[in-house]
């Protein structure tokens, strides 16, 4: 069974003060995202979807072209393709409200790839670091998957996905029995000297061992009429607000809660990173630089 890699990569950045996804943070300019296709590719994925900005066309054709003739696990050749997350994809019954720029979220940037993705998926941030444990997992669960009304996740640990350089947002979980329960996107969560995490707005103590959703998804083919419905409803309610986005965790939540989805909840054992400030960026750095050390990653991922 082909297995497709599909990675969201359209995103502003804001915070972080510039494309994060494609800035080269590797010992030798690698970016994040080649590291999670190097990962992916040998967990046993064979395809990879790239959500971009348009503007990143020609940085993403050397990338596509990188993996040009290489193989995959079962044989056959590694496929990549780009699609873009833009406002054609929009329904039109919507009208662009003045002045948008920014994209939808997370729900329109998996939806803008419903053509590009014919089988088994896993759905990951551009900008993040997940560790091979993770896709290993991720393979194994969507080959066993059935094909409508179930869905996977990683999760990490709150405490491991924090930054000590400003607020994050994180999808907080309940596991009940192996399954995800719900999810809950938490925004202002800080990380304090002492290793305390709060959520600022509501001054409220968090378990720094919660289990959180870092967009690290596993989804079957049919989840994208859920997904077209899911974005239709958001844009009929978000009106001309400028700035509203939906997001896949507020989708699976609502579909735990009429019980449409069922979402095995998977713990990696692996390391998660990102780059949410520019101030991550060394850390980041440092922490890629000691595993090519390692030899969990080989001087040239590409060679």
């Amino acid at each position: 069974m082909k297995l497709s890699l599909v990675i969201m990569a359209a995103g502003l950045g804001s915070r972080y003060g510039g494309n994060k996804q494609v800035d080269g943070i590797g010992p030798h300019g690698e970016i994040l995202m080649e590291y999670s296709i190097y990962d992916a590719l040998r967990a046993g994925f064979g395809r990879v979807v790239f959500i971009i900005k348009p503007e990143m066309r020609e940085m993403m054709e050397g990338l596509c072209g990188r993996l040009s003739g290489r193989t995959a696990l079962d044989g056959g050749p590694v496929e990549a393709v780009c699609v873009f997350q833009d406002f054609s994809s929009v329904p039109a019954f919507y009208s662009i409200p003045k002045g948008r720029t920014r994209p939808f979220g997370t729900v329109h940037a998996l939806l803008c790839a419903a053509e590009a993705v014919r089988e088994p998926c896993c759905v990951i941030n551009a900008d993040d670091f997940y560790g091979l444990d993770a896709y290993r997992q991720m393979a194994r669960t969507l080959r066993r998957l059935p094909a409508e009304g179930c869905a996977a996740m990683v999760g990490y640990l709150l405490k491991n996905t924090a930054s000590l350089h400003g607020t994050v947002t994180r999808g907080l979980c309940v596991r009940r029995d192996g399954f995800l329960g719900s999810v809950q996107e938490t925004r202002n969560i800080r990380l304090y000297p002492d290793g305390t995490l709060r959520e600022e707005n509501a001054d409220r103590l968090l378990d720094p061992d919660a289990v959180v959703s870092m967009n690290f998804w596993g989804f079957m083919p049919s989840i994208f009429p859920v997904l077209r419905q899911d974005f239709e409803n958001f844009l009929r309610a978000a009106g001309d607000d400028p700035r509203a986005e939906r997001l896949l965790p507020e989708m699976v939540d609502d579909r735990l809660r009429q019980g449409t989805l069922k979402v095995s909840l998977l713990s990696s054992a692996g390391q998660w990173f990102g780059m949410t400030y520019r101030e991550d960026r060394e850390s980041v750095a440092q922490a890629l630089r000691r595993l090519h050390e390692s030899g969990e990653y080989p001087d040239d991922l590409w060679a």
